[in-house]
C-alpha cells in the first residue's frame, strides 16, 4: 500500500486544501535541510532509508551520454529545486539525473502570488511561477561548495552522485534584444558546477521569452554560449508543446548547425482545450483566464509527438529528454520508445509521491524482458525500428 496515495495526498489536496506553493516550499525546505546535514544523525539514517524505499538499481537502466554516466533514465525536471538547495539529495530519492532550475542571471522574486494551481481532475499543474530564483551567482557558490565535498561524497554510498544540469533562462529586466548576453552571463558563472545546461527559453511565464524561439534569436543565443563554452559542456534547448512542425524543424536545424546536445521536449503548454477542469477553485475563474502553463497528464500525448517528430527529423541523431505527463512506467516507456534517451517528471512525482521512482524503474525492468531487450539504451526509438521492421 502507497501511504502517500491513500494517506497523504488525499488529507492534503482534498481535505486541508493546502496551498500548492506553501506545500512545495516545506518540502523543499525539508529537504534542503537533509541535504545540508547529510553526514549527521537523523539524516544520516533518513537518507538511507530513502534510498532503499525509492532505488532500484539495476545495470540494465544505466545509459552514457555526453560522457555521463546515468544510473536509470529517469529524472527530476527543472522547476522543483531552483535554486540547487537539495542538488545533493537528489540521487537518494532514486532519481538518475536531476536539472535544477531554471535560473536567471539576476535574482527575481517572479509573478504575484498565487501562482500554482492544482488540477487535480486532470492530474494536472497550472503555473506562472515567473522563473523565481535567488540568481546564478548565488547558485555557483552553492554548488561550488558541494563540490568541494564531492571527493568525500563519492565514498559515501548514503549519498549517489548523479549528473546535475543546469536550466538557464532570461532575466525578466533584460530587454529581449539583449537575451544572448544574460544567458552567456549565467553559463559563464555556472559552467564549472553543471554537468549539462540547458537553454529555456519556451516558459510562458517570462514576457516574450517564447519569442526567443525564433530562428534568428536562437543564433545570437546559442553563438553567445557556445563562443563561451567552446566544446567544455553539453548544451541542450527546451521547446514549447505549442509550436508548429516547421518551427520544430527550424530549431533542429539549428541545433545541430551549432552542434547542441540534444533537445527537451517538451516545456508546459498554453492550451485549455484538452482539461476537464473550467474553474480555478481558489481564484474562482474560469481556467481560460488565468496566465499560465499547463504541465501533468494533459501534456503526455503531445510531447510524445513533439519526441517522435525529432527522432524522425534527424534520424535519432540528436538526443533527446522527454518530458511531459509521465506518471507510470507505461507512460515513460512511451516516450523512450518514440525516440527519448532520458525522461523527466515533475508533475506527475506530486501526484504520484516518492515510491513512483521505483515503481517506473521496475515497470521499465519488465518491459525490457517483454521485448527481449538487453539494456534500456536498446529501447530508444524502438517503435521505429519496429515500423521499419514490419
Amino acid at each position: 500500500m502507497d501511504i502517500y496515495q491513500v494517506g497523504i495526498r488525499p488529507l492534503l489536496f482534498s481535505a486541508l486544501k493546502a496551498d500548492p506553493e506553501w506545500l512545495h516550499k516545506q518540502a523543499l525546505g525539508l529537504l534542503a535541510w537533509l541535504d545540508h546535514n547529510g553526514e549527521q544523525p537523523p539524516s544520516r539514517w533518513i537518507n538511507a532509508q530513502l534510498q532503499k524505499d525509492c532505488c532500484l538499481k539495476d545495470p540494465r537502466l544505466k545509459q552514457e551520454l555526453w560522457g555521463l554516466k546515468f544510473p536509470n533514465p529517469l529524472g527530476l525536471a527543472a522547476g522543483f529545486d531552483k535554486n540547487g538547495v537539495a542538488a545533493r539529495l537528489w540521487g537518494s530519492l532514486g532519481f538518475g539525473l536531476a536539472e535544477l532550475g531554471t535560473v536567471t542571471f539576476h535574482p527575481q522574486p517572479g509573478n504575484m502570488r498565487p501562482r500554482l494551481f492544482r488540477l487535480v481532475e486532470d492530474k494536472a499543474v497550472l503555473n506562472r511561477m515567473g522563473f523565481n530564483n535567488e540568481g546564478a551567482e548565488v547558485m555557483a557558490k552553492r554548488l561550488a561548495s558541494w563540490k568541494a565535498d564531492e571527493p568525500k561524497a563519492a565514498g559515501n554510498p548514503l549519498q549517489p552522485i548523479i549528473p546535475l544540469g543546469i536550466n538557464l533562462g532570461k532575466s525578466k529586466v533584460t530587454p529581449l534584444e539583449e537575451a544572448a548576453a544574460d544567458y552567456q552571463g549565467s553559463f559563464r558563472l555556472l559552467k564549472d558546477w553543471g554537468d549539462y545546461f540547458v537553454i529555456n527559453v519556451s516558459s510562458p511565464n517570462t514576457p516574450g521569452l517564447r519569442s526567443l524561439q525564433d530562428a534568428e534569436q536562437l543564433r545570437l543565443i546559442f553563438d553567445a554560449l557556445q563562443q563561451e563554452n567552446q566544446g567544455a559542456k553539453p548544451i541542450l534547448v527546451k521547446i514549447s508543446p505549442d509550436l508548429g512542425w516547421e518551427a520544430i524543424a527550424d530549431i533542429l536545424e539549428l541545433a545541430q548547425v551549432y552542434q547542441l546536445a540534444g533537445i527537451i521536449a517538451t516545456n508546459t503548454t498554453t492550451r485549455r482545450d484538452m482539461l476537464k477542469t473550467q474553474v480555478i477553485e481558489s481564484t474562482g475563474k474560469p481556467v481560460t483566464e488565468e496566465a499560465g502553463g499547463i504541465s501533468g497528464a494533459p501534456l503526455r500525448h503531445r510531447s510524445t509527438e513533439v519526441i517522435r517528430f525529432i527522432r524522425q527529423q534527424t534520424g535519432g541523431s540528436l538526443p533527446i529528454i522527454g518530458v511531459g505527463g509521465i506518471f507510470t512506467a507505461e507512460d515513460a516507456w512511451e516516450k523512450i520508445t518514440a525516440g527519448a534517451s532520458l525522461v523527466q517528471v515533475y508533475t506527475g512525482w506530486i501526484y504520484e509521491g516518492p515510491w513512483m521512482v521505483q515503481r517506473i524503474m521496475a515497470g521499465l525492468l519488465r518491459k525490457l524482458e517483454e521485448n527481449g531487450l538487453r539494456s534500456i539504451s536498446e529501447a530508444v526509438g524502438l517503435e521505429d525500428r519496429l515500423s521499419i521492421d514490419n
